[in-house]
């Protein structure tokens, strides 16, 4: 009897014990997906099960926010303002300018801040203004004495240019006489200067060839250059053809003298309207007058 309830008992346990190992996760062939990750499939006897619901949490729902303008943090940079600078100072002491401490070409250097310019310009003339300014870097007055004009306009504009680049002042004393293209250098100056009994020669510039400025066109390159010049200097376009108008308005054989007071018409803060140049007597050239010989290289 208990040998047949054994048995028994034996036959009901293999009944239920081969759906108990069958109770694991396996992969199943499936179609090709192309998923981030493979995919897993609980199975029961061969067969798919599907999988049970998943209950998230309801996202809660924010409110918007509006983000207005006025409400946004504002990165307020202040506008940039020019740096101040004082006014240039001009230095109109008398000075003994058969004294300096250094030379350097055409300019004699009287001080740390003060030096004057004694002779005509040339090619050479940039080279020594370029290592005067390299060895007396505070300057910051050109005197202007016996000014002859240039022998080469082209490096005698470029000298100008360096002239303001470096900031200097400007200034002719009672003795000053800046003739022919030494005006382009005066008008160089950060501030420009002008005592009472100086004296100022202006005329047509002429090439190697013996042409001058009314040869050629006023748009053409050769009239070009000083236009453009003179606008550098802070002329006004009506200006500087005034005032190239006016310097042109005698030949280079000729000058046409101007002292202080007329020279002063052209240096104002504010551009102001030529003069007729009608009313000023053409003379010869004088002695000491040394013209420029434009060379366009």
């Amino acid at each position: 009897m208990f040998r047949i309830t054994a048995l028994i008992a034996s036959a009901v346990g293999s009944l239920f014990a081969a759906p108990a190992a069958a109770q694991s996760l396996t992969l199943v062939n499936l179609p090709v997906v192309y998923v981030a990750s493979p995919v897993v499939q609980e199975t029961h006897q061969g067969k798919a099960i599907a999988p049970k619901a998943v209950s998230r949490p309801a996202a809660k729902p924010q409110a918007e926010t509006k983000q207005l303008a006025a409400m946004r943090p504002q990165a307020h940079a202040p506008a940039a303002l020019p740096v101040w600078k004082a006014p240039a100072f001009v230095d109109r002491r008398f000075r003994n300018y058969n004294r300096g401490v250094a030379q350097y070409g055409p300019f004699r250097v009287l001080d740390d801040r003060r030096v004057a310019l004694v002779g005509e310009t040339d090619a050479t003339t940039p080279g020594y203004f370029r290592a005067m300014m390299r060895d007396f870097p505070d300057l910051e007055q050109l005197d202007m004495v016996e000014c002859p004009g240039t022998r080469d306009d082209r490096a005698n504009l470029e000298v100008g240019r360096m002239i303001r680049a470096a900031g200097l002042v400007t200034h002719v004393p009672a003795v000053g006489s800046v003739r022919s293209g030494a005006v382009e250098l005066f008008l160089a100056g950060v501030e420009r200067d002008i005592a009472q009994g100086a004296e100022f020669a202006v005329h047509s510039w002429m090439d190697a060839y013996g042409r001058e400025a009314d040869d050629f066109a006023m748009h053409a390159q050769e009239n070009r250059q000083y236009l453009d010049y003179y606008r550098e200097m802070g002329m006004s376009a009506e200006q500087a053809r005034s005032f190239y108008a006016f310097t042109n308005s005698v030949p280079h054989a000729r000058a046409l003298w101007l002292d202080a007071s007329d020279m002063r018409r052209w240096t104002g803060r504010k551009a102001q309207r030529a003069q007729s140049p009608a009313r000023y007597q053409q003379a010869q050239p004088a002695p000491t007058l040394t013209y420029a010989n434009v060379t366009f290289s």
